[in-house]
């Protein structure tokens, strides 16, 4: 069952980065790290990853998408299919609503919603020029909500 999860997740990701992927992605953000707000355990929290985003790209140029590897927090290898909602956005600062669906290969069943391996999660996210922060909750299971941050230059 998880080989299914994780084929079909494989085929989503291939499809939408086909999508957009002959104009380029608009935007790279690299992953630094993260903050488990209230954990009761150990996470890793140096997490670099790199993600391409292709802004305003889906469902009459409304919602970005992205993809991208980053190494998750528990030290493991994940890449992720994301979609975010611009709520505001200008050349300095933004604030958007998301959702993504993460590979977490062997670490699934650690959250409390899955897909197999497969994770959804939804959350919000601001940037202020290059920086950028993202705030996911959590089900309090192991932590209350993830903070993670890094970097974002655009391309064009």
């Amino acid at each position: 069952m998880k080989r299914a999860f994780s084929a079909a997740f494989a085929a989503i990701v291939a499809g939408l980065v086909a999508l957009p992927a002959q104009a380029g992605p608009d935007r790279l953000a690299f992953l630094i790290g993260s903050h488990h707000v209230g954990a009761t355990r150990d996470f890793e929290e140096i997490n670099p990853g790199v993600f391409a985003i292709w802004e305003q790209a889906m469902l009459k140029n409304s919602l970005d998408i992205g993809v991208g590897a980053y190494r998750n927090s528990y030290g493991g290898a994940s890449v992720t299919v994301t979609t975010a909602l611009p709520i505001v956005r200008n050349d300095d600062w933004g604030f958007d609503l998301f959702g993504a669906m993460a590979l977490y290969p062997g670490d699934g069943d650690e959250f409390s919603h899955s897909m197999g391996d497969v994770v959804p999660l939804i959350g919000a996210q601001a940037r202020y020029k290059n920086l950028f922060i993202q705030a996911i909750p959590a089900s309090g299971s192991g932590t209350d909500a993830v903070l993670s941050f890094g970097l974002t230059f655009r391309l064009n």
